[in-house]
């Protein structure tokens, strides 16, 4: 993971729903500054959409090949 331990929070939480349903919910934080040194910080122009998406068949290839080259 890019982030340090300090600079990322997750919140985890569990209950029934209202129609008696387990269900649990998560936060993710990140400190806004690791996120700068990455570019993705919301007001750096690296951020934002700049064209157009990739077409659907990379997304497709993508997702079939992800399990091939976990790091372990």
């Amino acid at each position: 993971m890019p982030f340090a331990g300090e600079l990322i929070h997750v919140d985890l939480a569990c209950g029934i729903d209202a129609d008696g349903r387990r269900r649990g919910w998560y936060a993710v934080r990140v400190d806004a500054g690791a996120l700068r040194a990455l570019g993705l910080h919301p007001d750096q122009p690296t951020a934002v959409i700049a064209g157009p998406p990739p077409p659907r068949w990379w997304h497709a290839a993508a997702e079939r090949n992800a399990d091939r080259y976990v790091a372990g």
